[in-house]
């Protein structure tokens, strides 16, 4: 724990069926009521029963950004997991066991550990959950927290199931407290109190509800890990919200299901996989040649084809650039974290409706299936919604052309029903009034005029959004480049760095397309040494930068496992770059998932 912040991480390991996730969620409940920051990260495998599950929860005083480095508890539900990660465990730390059933192994100097007779505790109930509910019990007397705080988060999560289970559990964590407080050394400091609760979601939970606050109407998709929690979110919420959610047969009745919404004027979307991408990708450019606004969701896991459908990665760059055939214009973005996946939607809506083109958001495991704490004044419930050249009523009175050749490109857009306003939506090269132009009555004046235009909307497009912003002391010793999700890592890493007196700063990207080449150079033209830090193996965004702006970065580090990076990569792998030992910095996994 750093001097003057509380910085506080346990870890839940077992089997799949072994409930990793109910501590876990109860724990997290306590932490974010309690005002604290949480950071969680849940390595999962494809299986209902058995596998390996290993549950980091982080929690801070002060603002986290990933799930950190070390460990203070470990919570073994199965020998496995002892064996797996007992070796994690450093000076200070504490291990929670069933002392029937688990031996402990040779632990390291300073690690104490904190056998329960768990038997004992649970009057022998075959009930093999309770040594979770126990385990809950013992970490909150190991932290020194009141245990009237777990008896309330404990009545909330099983009162749906009756009183006798609610006492049962209580009861339980009761014994677990009680014998933990006689038996084991509490931590020094308890978790502090925050300045006010705050609340939890999962970057799946952020993405539906951005687009819920965005004005979605019409939410489709087919279930495809690690994205179904958008779609959970939805249909739990539909009916208050007004929101149509259709789950559907497969990814291309979804991704033309959306584009349908959207053309009679409805805010759509829809969510999958890199696999499930590959899909739709027919659909985009069916959009763009109709110039409808819809929003594709790619939440990634490591492929290609099935892949490890658990595991994270940032794979997918090239699929979503490479998206459909021929060129056509679309918004691809990459938010940072939850929070900034949330503002990202409405941003992003505003912006293909105003272009009227396909809008892609490019998330991942890590994102969408972590949970974090947020505070819920920082939402903005009701952002500016811009629907750009739309035509909601009124008669056209000298006829109507949908695709007309207007100078910003950008053509008036009725909706369907409107009297005057006819107009066909095909996915054939068309003229100004949608009049279409195939083999026999193909016009290379007017192809090339529709090509212009639909090109020409573009022209402006960059000044909608923001140019990605140096972070950290300009006279760095080297600048890390990052794009979504590694902004987290790649800021705590620099934090670390500091502490060691190396200066080190950060270029975080965003928008991928349009890309903001000129401010990408200019920081370039002024780093004392580049490094472009990515969850994948090939260096997709390394190569997406060259092209875009013929630069080549000195050094990378990049990580493709499945798991993401932990700040101990990106540090370990700055180092070994400035001392000179390696361009390519690719850190071992210990950790085995």
């Amino acid at each position: 724990m750093a001097s003057g912040k509380y910085d506080f991480a346990l870890a839940i390991g077992g089997e799949a069926g072994q409930g990793v996730a109910t501590p876990g969620d109860v724990l997290a409940r306590i932490y974010v009521r309690r005002g604290l920051n949480l950071n969680t990260y849940n390595a999962y495998q494809s299986i209902i029963r058995g596998g390996h599950i290993f549950l980091t929860v982080r929690v801070s005083d002060q603002e986290i950004y990933t799930h950190g480095d070390k460990l203070d508890i470990l919570l073994c539900l199965n020998q496995d997991t002892m064996n797996r990660h007992l070796g994690l465990m450093g000076p200070g730390s504490k291990v929670i066991y069933n002392g029937d059933s688990i031996s402990p192994g040779d632990a390291a100097d300073g690690v104490e550990l904190c056998p329960l007779p768990v038997s004992q505790l649970t009057n022998n109930n075959r009930n093999k959950l309770l040594q979770n509910t126990l385990a809950v019990g013992a970490i909150m007397a190991l932290q020194g927290l009141d245990f009237q705080v777990l008896e309330e988060s404990l009545t909330l999560r099983f009162e749906r199931r009756g009183q006798a289970v609610v006492d049962e559990n209580v009861g339980v964590a009761r014994a677990g407290y009680d014998y933990a407080k006689a038996n084991f050394q509490s931590f020094a400091d308890a978790p502090p109190v925050g300045a006010k609760p705050l609340a939890v979601w999962s970057g799946n939970e952020a993405l539906a509800m951005g687009g819920a606050a965005a004005g979605v109407k019409f939410y489709a998709a087919y279930p495809m890990s690690p994205a179904t929690g958008i779609l959970h979110w939805m249909a739990q919420n539909a009916r208050n919200l007004g929101i149509m959610v259709r789950q559907v047969e497969d990814e291309i009745a979804v991704s033309n299901m959306v584009i349908g919404a959207a053309h009679v004027g409805c805010r759509a979307m829809c969510a999958t996989s890199g696999g499930g991408f590959a899909l739709m990708s027919e659909a985009v450019g069916a959009a763009s040649m109709m110039e409808i606004p819809v929003v594709y969701i790619n939440v990634q896991r490591a492929g290609p084809s099935t892949g490890v459908p658990t595991k994270t990665e940032q794979g997918d760059l090239w699929q979503m650039l490479g998206a459909s055939q021929g060129d056509f214009e679309r918004f691809i973005v990459a938010p940072y974290h939850a929070l900034d996946a949330y503002n990202s939607l409405p941003q992003l809506f505003n912006l293909t409706d105003k272009y009227q083109c396909p809008g892609l958001l490019i998330s991942d495991l890590l994102i969408s299936e972590g949970r974090y704490s947020f505070d819920p004044e920082t939402l903005d419930m009701h952002p500016t919604i811009d629907r750009g050249e739309l035509i909601t009523e009124g008669s056209s009175p000298n006829g109507y052309k949908r695709y007309e050749n207007t100078e910003s490109g950008i053509s008036p857009r009725a909706l369907p029903g409107l009297e005057g306003y006819l107009h066909i939506a095909a996915t054939d090269e068309h003229d100004e009034d949608s009049t279409l132009i195939s083999d026999e009555f193909t016009n290379p004046h007017i192809r090339r005029m529709m090509v212009e235009k639909r090109a020409r909307k573009f022209s402006h497009a960059l000044e909608q959004i923001d140019p990605p912003k140096l972070e950290g002391p300009e006279d760095a010793e080297a600048t890390l480049i990052g794009w979504g999700s590694t902004y987290g890592v790649i800021k705590e890493a620099i934090q670390k760095l500091a502490e060691r007196g190396v200066k080190v700063n950060h270029l975080p990207i965003k928008w991928i397309v349009p890309f903001h080449g000129d401010a990408v150079v200019e920081v370039f033209s002024s780093s004392k040494r580049t490094i472009i830090v990515e969850n994948n193996y090939s260096g997709q965004f390394a190569r997406y930068l060259r092209s875009e702006t013929g630069l080549a970065a000195d050094g990378h580090i990049r990580k493709y496992d499945g798991e993401p990076f932990v700040p101990h990569h990106i540090v370990e792998g700055v180092l070994e770059q400035l001392a000179g030992e390696t361009h390519l910095y690719v850190p071992y996994q210990e950790v085995v998932t």
